[in-house]
């Protein structure tokens, strides 16, 4: 990788060296295989493609100042894609196969680790679908799974800047009982009319409501939703939501810090008693947010004035970013090395 200029990489897709693969068929896991393929074949009635039979996860590989590689709470991803392949009625991928996949990915691809101070990282992407072949409306009976990585720069190219969001109420991302809880395909597909309008009207993402009453918050775009006010951190309890691993350590962090925590229903009324406010997610970690847009009652919520975030969301981002890249101690024991 000699050249690259890591430190303006794009978030996107960089071919590596090396992907995984490994099937299930007949009622169990194969062996894991190597690829240097980015291409896959597919069977035309796969239920992947008919009926929404897929989930991915994402994490991030880091480069320490030591030249150790690190990853966060990777046994947390791989509880949730089983999480979420019961979800949808895929069979388990194991822990342990799991990991066996995710170390070997980096050790093959290890060259493209981005290199400490870069502000690049190297996204992992797990993927389970359907690949069998069913016509009418039911499970497949075979499966595929998938780890592939690639290099990335900062999900938002501004850095850790505030952004603008607006309140979605013409769309809903997941309803209740629904697959909202999954970290499922479709969940996004369902986002991407919300996101678009938008930014067509110069936000940076919406925020969906509750389908069922519109009245509380649910997600921020394709990431969880938090608030500060009076030394306490609060973010949405809802059965239509993802169970973000970033926002999970957050909390965590927030209580390391001596804050208050509350997940609970939030009113999209109580907007105006915050005083920081952020959306967080693997990608971006936090994006801090410095205005509110809600087209129905013409208010904004602003979170700040100056550009910049705020004291407690710079302190809980600097603090968790320091724990992933090595910089901070792993007082929560998050972090495994990959050798």
């Amino acid at each position: 990788m000699e050249n690259t200029d890591w430190k303006n990489m794009p978030f996107g897709y960089i071919k590596t060296d090396y992907n995984i693969r490994c099937l299930y068929s007949n009622g169990g896991w194969g062996t894991l295989e190597k690829s240097d393929s980015d291409y896959i074949n597919i069977h035309i009635a796969a239920t992947a493609l008919h009926y929404g039979q897929e989930v991915f996860e994402g994490l991030k590989a880091y480069m320490g100042k030591d030249g150790r590689i690190r990853l966060f709470r990777w046994e947390d991803n791989a509880r949730r894609f089983i999480h979420s392949a019961e979800g949808i009625i895929m069979p388990e991928f194991p822990v342990e196969l799991f990991r066996e996949a995710l170390f070997e990915i980096i050790r093959l691809n290890r060259r493209f680790v981005p290199p400490y101070g870069s502000g690049a990282t190297l996204y992992i992407r797990p993927l389970l679908y359907g690949s069998g072949p069913e016509v009418g409306v039911k499970p497949a009976l075979e499966y595929t799974f998938i780890i592939f990585v690639t290099p990335v720069g900062p999900y938002f190219r501004e850095g850790f800047k505030p952004v603008d969001m607006m309140i979605c109420r013409e769309f809903d991302r997941a309803a209740p009982l629904g697959t909202g809880t999954f970290k499922a395909g479709g969940n996004y597909a369902a986002s991407l009319r919300a996101i678009i309008a938008a930014k067509r009207k110069g936000y940076s993402n919406s925020i969906f409501l509750d389908a069922r009453e519109k009245k509380y918050i649910d997600e921020c775009g394709p990431a969880n939703f938090y608030g500060i006010k009076d030394n306490t951190y609060v973010t949405p309890r809802s059965d239509s939501i993802l169970d973000s691993i970033t926002n999970r350590s957050l909390i965590e962090i927030a209580q390391s810090m001596g804050m208050k925590t509350e997940r609970r229903p939030v009113p999209v009324e109580e907007l105006e008693s915050f005083t920081e406010a952020g959306a967080c997610g693997t990608a971006a970690v936090i994006s801090p947010i410095a205005k509110i847009f809600d087209p129905v009652t013409n208010k904004i919520y602003e979170y700040s004035k100056d550009c910049t975030a705020g004291p407690i969301t710079t302190k809980l981002y600097n603090k968790l970013t320091g724990i992933q890249n090595g910089d901070e101690p792993d007082e929560f024991g998050w972090i495994t090395i990959v050798d």
